[in-house]
Parts: structure tokens; C-alpha cells; sequence
């Protein structure tokens, strides 16, 4: 029967510079296993967070742009915003 070893409380940092500096400074870096019993943890939904955006350059007849500019304008949103909104749908959709 193995022995269960008590957790270490996870140290109490005044700064997110000495909480990375704590997790670093081990050159192997701290096993958080030593404060943390991963077995019980859950998985959590954060449906707050926003996604990571990647910025790319899309080249659009000029025609089609102002289009899109006229319907954003109408809706009273920024046109990028308005095609991610549209992308979003289409791949929705199929």
C-alpha cells in the first residue's frame, strides 16, 4: 500500500515576476506535483476567455471591400468584425 505524502501549500507570491521566477528556478522547474494533486483535478469551462487572433493579410477586390464596409456600416459594426461574424456563420453552416 503506498503512502500518501502530505501537500506543500503552494508559496504566496506579491507578483506574477516572483511566481515565474519560483516556477524557474529549478532547472528541471518545480513539480507542481509536490502541491498539487493532480488526480482530483476537473476539468473547468472559462467561457469568458477570448480566443487567441492571428492577424493575416487577405487581398479583396476593392469593390467587394466597400461592400462589406456599406453593410457593416449599416449594422453599426466595425467590417472586420462583421466578416469574422460572416466566416463564423458560413463555416457553421456546412
Amino acid at each position: 500500500m503506498s503512502k500518501q505524502t502530505a501537500k506543500q501549500p503552494i508559496p504566496k507570491f506579491k507578483t506574477e515576476a516572483q511566481e515565474r521566477t519560483y516556477w524557474e528556478s529549478d532547472p528541471n522547474g518545480h513539480d507542481s506535483t509536490v502541491h498539487v494533486d493532480w488526480s482530483k483535478a476537473q476539468k473547468v469551462k472559462l467561457p469568458n476567455l477570448r480566443p487567441n487572433t492571428k492577424t493575416i493579410s487577405l487581398r479583396l477586390p476593392q469593390h467587394l471591400l466597400d461592400s462589406i464596409k456599406v453593410a457593416a456600416n449599416a449594422r453599426d459594426v466595425p467590417y472586420q468584425s462583421l466578416i469574422k461574424v460572416w466566416l463564423q456563420e458560413k463555416l457553421h453552416s456546412h
